[in-house]
């Protein structure tokens, strides 16, 4: 990095820090600090909504799995149009109709304390841990990429959230995380046009399409019912729309977004325009890193993208073997550029599948590579990540962009990591102290009450950082944070949905149904995970909805029935 890309990255950091910390100050009482002094109109709301989901791990994550698996995971997505109308049409009213400070006020209302109480822990686990990998995945890259230290890192990027966040709460995260989103969306641009421009003379936007997709690169639908493909589209319809249910409906990340607006209508304007928006957004994100893979097909990429790992396994025994990988991906490379070369010069005389050889011949050495790397690393007894599918936006951002537009695009990085963030942090607070401090203390004045909203976002700040410091990278961060959620995410739901349309169940059924649920869930995820059985992460979101609906509902109507015997 040179001079003008460190200027550049630390003053849109502060300035956005400075910014949102003096345009949220003077939060005297709870409605202020947690809902905004509800003032958000619906443009903010739906930028907002959208910052918190977007976080610096979709931008390094996901045009890295485009990279490696092709457009497909867009399907993730598409139940969130469908999730946005039903919490339109369902959650937001009651909300508002309540106005509640968290989702879990409500369940309160319907079951009792013990059932709000035990949501609100449930959510806590989950977003605590995401609100560390939230901190973890840029800090661990840019460590491994840049030679940064990675605790300092995992400090800096969480004290600069915790700084306009505990100052200013909701108004500070939904101001701020407006202007994270001008930044992230005038960087992704940049780096696209930046990729268009970088290709070959001849090698016009078209032909990397006819590229992309003779590799196997723009197969976007799977129609298959086979549950060894993670994403299709029926994955994505059912698993996602029970996920964003969920994360949209009952996640106190999301609900404190639009509980801040200032009307009913801004509400559901601006969750709608984020259902609108955000599955372009995520095919322009997977289509960026589609265009880094044509951009790798004419310019030589690493064996891994990691160098931290690269160094590690040049500096093992295995070294020899590696290096001999490395100049067979080269030779690779060379016949591979010139069949390109010849099939985008000939209309497609060269059959798609020489290319599709020449990449198969490649992810199988590099398949190799990550063998040797994971044995290196246990021959030094080092923890090493051999996958690096999180590493292949950032290795090109700062081989190939230009000075200052480094600066820029890492700027974007870490402005997505301090949006959603804080949005964690935020709702992390509001929970503790709406759900658990306020329901198990005497009355509180407005003061106390923000004093403690401040000191719980402090401490969860810190918690999260503890978090990132002890964490570890899983096969992608984009699936890990995905995975967490989804383990935790259908039970919840299936307590809301009870709530909502089942009303003869009452508050102990679903209290012990939400307990046996959560351990068969946990249970069932551990038996993916060591393939004894085959039950992707999505499908958990749906699975464990409707366990809890079912065991609700059996243990009511065996209690309603042993009431009767009794009675009578």
């Amino acid at each position: 990095m040179q001079t003008l890309d460190w200027i550049v990255l630390i003053s849109t950091l502060l300035l956005i820090v400075i910014y949102g910390t003096i345009q949220s100050r003077g939060s005297k009482n709870v409605q202020d600090y947690l809902k905004g002094g509800n003032t958000s109109k619906w443009w903010t709301i739906g930028l907002s909504v959208m910052a918190t989901q977007a976080s610096a791990i979709t931008f390094l994550s996901t045009p890295g799995q485009a990279f490696n698996d092709g457009m497909g995971f867009v399907q993730f997505y598409f139940g969130l149009p469908i999730a946005m109308v039903v919490i339109c049409m369902v959650f937001i009213p009651l909300y508002h109709r309540l106005k509640v400070y968290t989702a879990y006020e409500f369940l309160e209302n319907r079951f009792d304390l013990k059932t709000r109480t035990l949501t609100a822990i449930l959510f806590l686990i989950q977003r605590g841990l995401a609100a560390g990998i939230t901190i973890f995945a840029p800090a661990i890259i840019l460590s491994a990429v840049l030679g940064w230290n990675l605790l300092l890192l995992n400090v800096i990027i969480g004290v600069l959230v915790i700084i306009y966040t505990v100052s200013g709460g909701t108004k500070a995260v939904n101001v701020t995380q407006k202007h994270q989103m001008i930044v992230i969306f005038t960087g992704m641009i940049i780096a696209f046009c930046l990729i268009i421009d970088k290709l070959p003379e001849g090698i016009t936007f078209s032909k990397a399409l006819d590229i992309a997709g003779a590799s196997g690169k723009m197969e976007v639908l799977d129609f298959s019912f086979n549950l060894n493909n993670r994403y299709t589209v029926w994955s994505g319809l059912i698993g996602g729309t029970f996920l964003m249910l969920s994360y949209f409906g009952t996640d106190q990340s999301q609900v404190q977004r639009y509980l801040s607006g200032k009307s009913l209508k801004e509400m559901q304007i601006g969750m709608m325009f984020n259902g609108l928006l955000k599955v372009p957004m995520q095919f322009f994100i997977l289509l960026v890193g589609v265009m880094v893979f044509v951009f790798y097909q004419f310019n030589e990429a690493p064996v891994n993208f990691n160098p931290t790992a690269t160094e590690v396994v040049l500096n093992s025994e295995y070294a020899d073997q590696y290096k001999a990988i490395e100049k067979a991906q080269q030779d690779n490379f060379l016949m591979k550029k010139a069949s390109i070369n010849e099939f985008s010069k000939s209309d497609g005389k060269v059959h798609p599948d020489v290319i599709a050889k020449y990449n198969a011949q490649s992810d199988t050495l590099r398949a190799n590579a990550r063998r040797l790397i994971d044995k290196a690393g246990d021959s030094q007894n080092l923890k090493v990540e051999s996958n690096d599918k999180d590493y292949v936006f950032i290795h090109f951002i700062l081989n190939n962009l230009p000075r200052g537009l480094i600066g820029l695009l890492l700027a974007v990085i870490l402005s997505a990591a301090m949006s959603s963030t804080s949005s964690e942090l935020n709702a992390l607070a509001s929970t503790t102290t709406m759900d658990l401090y306020k329901r198990n203390t005497s009355e509180k004045s407005e003061t106390e009450m923000v004093k403690a909203s401040r000191w719980f976002t402090l401490a969860w700040g810190i918690i999260a950082i503890g978090v990132a410091c002890v964490a570890n990278l899983a096969e992608n961060l984009i699936q890990l944070v995905n995975i967490i959620g989804s383990i935790f995410y259908g039970n919840v739901l299936g307590i809301f949905l009870l709530a909502f349309f089942f009303k003869f169940v009452k508050a102990n059924a679903v209290f012990t149904a939400a307990l046996i649920t959560q351990v068969l869930v946990i249970g069932l995820f551990l038996l993916n995970e060591y393939d004894i059985i085959n039950l992707p992460f999505l499908w958990l979101n749906f699975v464990g909805c409707l366990i809890v609906i079912v065991i609700a509902c059996l243990i009511q109507s065996l209690s309603s029935n042993n009431t009767t015997h009794a009675a009578s």
